[in-house]
């Protein structure tokens, strides 16, 4: 059972309607970036966008005081989710274009909750903290914030259109490298330096990357390279993040680059400690939902592909989430292909482009005319759970 044409229509009307404000609360937004878990003006521009058209919204979820939730429709029914993230990146703020997915997120959800309750289910935007290197939606997760939904969507802007794209597991490992201090010049024999065996962590790690599955990626700096230039290093340190496109093949290589650090320490016979933050799982795109995202998003005049493999993956939170239940996470385009890719400061201008606020509109439209379909439709809600509980 495909959309009805009624409900549809609702959707672009209310999306046209709402053009002006959903523009301006993601150039606000943009303008004013804010780092994990301090997004408190994003945030609070939101939810008094929200409470402006009647919504109740609560706050302070999963710990965390920039979260929120935000439900219209009938209890008791199917609930489908919507996304939104709005934290920035360091000095280059926006340059995921974060503000673009709220915008999307919030038009997406605020057309299809003004037809929810016909539909017989329940749409729910959640926002969601922290998805640069802070896990906001594994918090929120753990909170249950997640429990019983049949589906999850959010999408994210980039250089082209993709319904579904890997997202990388990662782990971040630091290692703190201490040593025995000496005069560089007078007597260097007496000390060992720290600096050798965190600079020798990295050499060993480029050695054993022809044994690395592909779509691994280890990569990293030195935040601590000595204390002064005549003086043997005490203190050295690093940090290291480990990407593979599973699970068991991030554990795998994160027992090779520990190893690494380790045989570096003992070459250098100084001492380390390796301390782990967890990071993200890897993406399952629900393939069903997804296609049914893009069938949306070519009425509207926006044909994706449904992958690419000339372009690399970074890592999400909202892998997490596609582990727990069935979830999409697609790519439109902001820019032209090739001409830059997030985490650039090209990309930072493209999240503030006439452009990029046309591309989260559309966005809004699909993702709500998907949500509401979803809802409305017992046998695709059967055929996305059969597909994920076949991952």
């Amino acid at each position: 059972m495909s959309l009805q044409p009624s409900f549809g229509e609702a959707i672009d009307a209310a999306v046209d309607r709402e053009a002006p404000a959903l523009s301006e609360l993601a150039l606000r937004i943009h303008a004013h970036p804010e780092l994990r878990f301090e997004e408190h003006k994003a945030a609070a521009w939101i939810c008094e966008y929200l409470r402006a058209r009647g919504h109740h919204v609560d706050v302070g979820l999963g710990g965390m005081a920039t979260s929120f939730v935000c439900r219209a429709g009938k209890s008791g029914g199917a609930r489908v989710a919507i996304l939104a993230e709005y934290d920035a990146l360091p000095e280059i703020g926006h340059a995921c274009g974060h503000n673009l997915i709220a915008a999307g997120a919030v038009g997406a959800f605020s057309a299809a909750a003004e037809i929810a309750a016909e539909s017989g289910g329940e749409v729910i935007l959640i926002g969601t903290p922290a998805e640069e290197g802070g896990g906001g939606k594994i918090k929120l997760l753990e909170a249950g914030v997640f429990d019983g939904l049949d589906a999850a969507m959010m999408f994210h802007p980039f250089d082209r259109d993709l319904l579904a794209h890997p997202a990388l597991a990662n782990v971040w490992l630091t290692c703190n490298f201490k040593g025995t201090p000496s005069h560089a010049a007078a007597s260097p024999h007496d000390g060992q330096s720290a600096l050798t065996a965190c600079m020798d962590t990295f050499r060993l790690i480029d050695g054993q990357r022809v044994h690395f599955r592909d779509g691994v990626r280890v990569h990293g700096y030195i935040h601590d390279g000595g204390q002064a230039v005549n003086i043997i290093p005490e203190h050295a340190g690093c940090e290291l993040s480990v990407r593979a496109r599973t699970g068991d093949e991030l554990e795998r290589v994160r027992g090779i680059v520990e190893r690494c650090a380790r045989a570096a320490a003992m070459a250098s016979n100084v001492q380390v400690e390796v301390s782990t933050r967890m990071g993200y799982r890897d993406m399952v795109n629900n393939m069903t939902l997804a296609r049914r995202f893009g069938t949306h998003l070519a009425d509207l005049g926006r044909v994706p592909r449904e992958g690419d493999t000339r372009v690399g993956s970074g890592s999400t939170d909202m892998g997490d989430i596609s582990h727990a239940i069935p979830s999409i996470h697609p790519y439109l385009a902001v820019v032209n292909e090739g001409e830059t890719l997030i985490h650039n400061r090209a990309f930072t201008a493209a999240a503030a482009s006439a452009r990029g606020i046309e591309t989260a509109l559309v966005a809004s439209k699909a993702m709500g005319k998907t949500a509401i379909e979803v809802l409305c439709d017992p046998a695709l809600r059967e055929e996305i759970r059969s597909e994920w509980s076949a991952r």
